[in-house]
């Protein structure tokens, strides 16, 4: 079986912190201007391996993915207790929505609620995060597709996984992060691993809830004919007709290669 080079390791011990930005960018290099890979979300546990010049070279414990995180980025670890359930949120310094948040917190970040004060959560290791944006860790949305349509009209970002950008993987794996299913970040894994292959017979055999499959590309099936899906041709989170996108993507050169059906044992 062959290695997967996103999915390697560095060689040596990993030393476990987790991500205290609302959102880090896990680059290929250790630069800013190197290509996004992906992001990792606040309160993510992220094994690190090595550091050059405030970049630390990390494998993230979700979904195993490598690349180089700013150190910027980097905390001790925590065990997170409740996930962030709103599109996104905030972290405020003190007891106050008055106060100027010091942090953004997006959906499926993870945080470490230590007690409430009135409408707020208080989380370590120190802020207070607005309560009803917040549930417990193993609570989970019973329909991830409902959680991908609050995403409709976010800007289309390579590499991104939060409100302020995402990609057409992105959007899959932080929709079924919420509810409970685990997801690889790149389409060619997702692909192999979510769900159950079933035929693909047209757009009337989709079912809300399958993931359609092109090169380099996917959609979610929202049913009645339609798909939700992150892209470059609308440049954003877009709702459309099931024929019309297929229809679109094939004319660009890929016919749909595959559709996997999801359930909750996934």
């Amino acid at each position: 079986m062959s290695v997967d080079p996103r999915l390697t390791p560095p060689e040596g011990t990993g030393q476990f912190l987790r991500i205290a930005a609302g959102a880090a960018p896990l680059r290929k290099e250790p630069r800013p201007d190197a290509p996004l890979l992906t992001e990792a979300i606040f309160g993510e546990s992220v094994a690190v391996y090595a550091a050059r010049d405030g970049w630390a070279h990390v494998q993230l414990a979700t979904d195993k993915y490598v690349g180089w995180l700013p150190e910027w980025a980097l905390d001790g670890p925590l065990q997170p207790t409740h996930r962030v359930a709103a599109l996104r949120s905030f972290v405020f310094p003190g007891p106050d929505i008055k106060l100027p948040p010091h942090e953004m917190l997006s959906m499926g970040g993870r945080v470490a609620v230590i007690g409430e004060q009135g409408p707020l959560a208080i989380i370590a290791p120190r802020g207070y995060a607005i309560l009803r944006h917040l549930k417990p860790l193993f609570d989970r949305e019973r329909d991830f597709v409902t959680v991908a349509e609050t995403f409709l009209n976010t800007p289309y970002l390579w590499g991104g996984k939060t409100s302020l950008g995402l990609d057409c993987s992105g959007l899959v794996q932080v929709s079924l992060d919420a509810a409970g299913i685990s997801a690889p970040r790149d389409t060619d894994m997702q692909e192999k691993s979510v769900g159950i292959e079933v035929p693909f017979e047209g757009p009337e055999s989709l079912n809300r809830g399958d993931l359609v499959f092109w090169k380099g590309h996917v959609a979610i099936a929202r049913g009645e004919g339609t798909l939700i899906h992150a892209n470059a041709h609308h440049m954003a989170v877009a709702v459309e007709k099931a024929a019309v996108a297929i229809a679109r993507i094939a004319a660009a050169g890929s016919a749909v290669t595959s559709v996997r059906r999801v359930t909750t044992s996934s």
